[in-house]
């Protein structure tokens, strides 16, 4: 499995093929499910109007007919009475009729059927209705023995009989074809139906597949977080690895430069010092042989005599750089309050050393960890800081010694500790944890100048670090050098080592 982090990759797509082509069959089934549904509440509407239609048609067929029977007896109450009150239907009749029959027309304009027998019944209603017309002129003319007559030889109670069945008939009629329209509705309402319920459990299965394919994909996806996270890991653990490697290496390079450092301050001293020591008792003594018979020769023999006292001061200067003699004969203490009042005459800057006694009480290693820490953090503030006041504060801890050293100057980046060049922050971080200790650089107090803070343990009494070497080296003795001059040395801080481009020291 491969994963690339190029910011320039795009991905072709963010779904394969086959899922995109899922996702359309899928709404292309609903969309389908959606018309069908919508057509069949067309079909439930137009439903609706026809029964509505049929409702009406009967309705007006009704009527027609209530008007045509209420006129006859209507009719026939004025016969016997000859009240014109009962004519009253028989003028409605007469009205309303071609209305109703109209009415009925444009309800029956879809359907041959039922206009020819509404033909036939707008017939017999108007062959009644003369009829009842005539009936009416006779009683008038000629009274209610002509109607008795003219009702004897006419077949009026047919006429009747044929109006109601013919009403009967396209009742019957319309309710078929309504009963027809009916049955044929819920056909098509039932395969609606099904299509609907197939639609929707083919849906469900496509949702189901894709369900399926979307549960795959994320399973892949997580196997592939797992995969990512487990080679995160590895990789995290082998520059952890690497880094403590690193470390330990580091921490081994101090430990040896300390050591050789010390040995070549050692054969330095020893070796070195007493050979020119006999040097200059030599040139001493021929010089003052010399001095009467060849006073030229014995001036030359003083100028050489002096160069060798520079070169005894230079000799110095390089052990001291190298281990400062004070911290092996006096202890940190003194080596460091030393250093300090170097500092301040050196640079002009007020250093204030405020060092417990208790600190002599640390083993060689420790005592020459806290002295390059507090060298380093000096020559850095003198360098860097612009800082007018340094407190250096060394003091018993707990089970351990405890070096600040702060300024007030113009403080220190966030990440300084993390930047790959800050190679004297990271000596100092070393060394520190070369000897089980913490390092911590930071703001000072209200966010003011620069604060380096050194903790490392006190060793058992009687204990020697692993991998260290203890090397004590003599304190300088006068050097006969023909007057018994004594070789002051210059401080130790003008040699020390001096910050680097990057605002470290490189030694």
């Amino acid at each position: 499995m491969y994963f690339s982090t190029d910011p320039a990759f795009k991905p072709g797509r963010s779904l394969p093929l086959y899922q995109t082509l899922l996702c359309a069959v899928c709404v292309l089934i609903l969309v389908l499910n959606a018309v069908s549904l919508m057509r069949n509440l067309d079909g439930l509407k137009e439903a609706n109007t026809r029964q509505a239609q049929a409702d009406r048609v009967s309705a007006r067929l009704q009527y027609v007919n209530l008007l045509v029977t209420d006129a006859d007896s209507g009719l026939r109450g004025y016969f016997l009475s000859g009240s014109d009150t009962y004519l009253g239907p028989l003028r409605t009749a007469e009205h309303e009729l071609d209305g109703q029959i109209g009415v009925l027309k444009d309800l029956l304009a879809d359907n041959p059927s039922q206009l020819k027998n509404l033909a036939q019944l707008q017939t017999l209603v108007r062959r009644r209705m003369d009829l009842m017309n005539q009936a009416l002129e006779v009683y008038r003319h000629g009274g209610l023995k002509d109607i008795i007559a003219i009702a004897r030889t006419q077949e009026d109670p047919t006429q009747m009989d044929e109006i109601r069945l013919q009403v009967v008939i396209m009742t019957g009629e319309q309710n078929e074809l309504l009963a027809a329209r009916g049955a044929a509705f819920y056909d098509r309402y039932q395969r609606t139906a099904l299509l609907g319920l197939g639609t929707n459990i083919a849906a469900i299965a496509v949702l189901l597949l894709f369900y399926n394919l979307i549960r795959r994909g994320f399973r892949l996806r997580l196997h592939a977080q797992h995969a990512l996270e487990q080679t995160n890991d590895q990789l995290e653990s082998l520059v952890a690895s690497r880094t403590e490697q690193l470390s330990v290496l580091s921490r081994h390079l101090i430990s040896v430069s300390e050591e050789e450092k010390a040995r070549l301050a050692r054969e330095l001293h020893d070796e070195m010092g007493a050979n020119l020591t006999a040097i200059g008792m030599y040139l001493s003594t021929v010089g003052e042989q010399l001095k009467e018979t060849h006073p030229e020769q014995a001036a030359a023999l003083g100028f050489a005599r002096k160069t060798l006292i520079e070169t005894v001061q230079l000799k110095r200067r390089i052990v001291e750089d190298l281990r400062p003699s004070l911290l092996d004969n006096l202890g940190l203490a003194a080596a460091l309050q030393s250093y300090c009042e170097d500092y301040a005459r050196a640079t002009r800057l007020d250093c204030e050393a405020l060092i417990d006694p208790e600190a002599d009480s640390a083993g060689p290693m420790q005592a020459i960890a806290l002295f390059r820490i507090a060298q380093e953090s000096l020559n850095n503030i003198a360098k860097y800081a612009q800082a007018r006041h340094v407190v250096v504060h060394l003091a018993r801890e707990g089970e351990g010694l405890a070096l600040e050293v702060s300024d007030d100057g113009v403080g220190i980046p966030p990440d300084a500790m993390r930047r790959t060049k800050s190679h004297g922050l990271l000596g100092m971080r070393e060394r520190a944890l070369l000897l089980n200790g913490t390092l911590k650089v930071e703001r000072g107090v209200n966010g003011v100048g620069t604060c380096v803070q050194a903790w490392v343990p006190l060793e058992p009494p009687g204990a020697e670090p692993a991998g260290t070497v203890s090397v004590a080296v003599p304190a300088p003795a006068a050097l006969a050098l023909g007057g018994g001059q004594r070789d002051p040395g210059p401080p130790a801080l003008m040699h020390a080592p001096h910050p680097s481009a990057d605002g470290h020291t490189r030694s």
